[in-house]
């Protein structure tokens, strides 16, 4: 119990932190008009501050709203999984995870609230802020023409890290690990136990 406290105050601490860092870079960038268009390394990095009615990638499928109650039903999902898994994870898959719902929470956020920043529309019509733009091209095609912010970074970060490392990470890998560990503990018994 004392365990799953801790990790869950992991959890909280990092969903908690990248949402308080998504939303003061977003609020930065979109009251700054000299950071609306700006260059930080040339031909590399800027700031391009937009504001994206869709998901992520400017996937544009269905309406704001729609799109909103999909991101809301889902960090939901994400919540309940991590609750249910929460005893089997590791430290690192529980940073991962929020990692995951503190920016899923950055980017809803501002569909419950940029609407009416705005003034284009209320609940669930806001767009999301976005503003990093990697500007690397070869030979004038674009190596990562999206524009996204920090609560995607975090969300893209964690996912790497998931698929990379699945197997320490995910907790239906590390049971799988510790039954077949458990196993060869006991077969090992068995055989010490036949020899005496």
């Amino acid at each position: 119990m004392e365990n799953n406290r801790k990790k869950l105050q992991v959890f909280s601490g990092v969903a908690l932190t990248i949402l308080f860092l998504d939303q003061l870079s977003k609020y930065i960038v979109r009251t700054t008009p000299e950071l609306h268009q700006y260059t930080l390394i040339e031909g590399w990095l800027a700031f391009n501050f937009t504001k994206n009615p869709g998901m992520a990638m400017g996937i544009h499928w269905a309406d704001t709203w729609i799109i909103s109650l999909v991101a809301i039903v889902a960090t939901i999902i994400i919540l309940i999984y991590v609750w249910k898994t929460m005893s089997q994870a590791n430290m690192a898959y529980m940073i991962c995870m929020g990692l995951i719902v503190g920016g899923a929470l950055g980017n809803i956020s501002d569909r419950f609230f940029m609407g009416y920043v705005g003034g284009y529309g209320g609940v669930l019509d806001g767009h999301v802020v976005d503003f990093i733009h990697f500007k690397w091209s070869i030979g004038g095609f674009d190596v990562f023409p999206y524009i996204f912010n920090v609560a995607d970074s975090a969300i893209s970060v964690a996912i790497i890290l998931l698929l990379l490392f699945f197997k320490k990470l995910l907790p239906e890998y590390q049971e799988k690990e510790e039954h077949s560990a458990d196993e060869q503990n006991g077969n090992t018994d068995a055989i010490a136990a036949t020899d005496q």
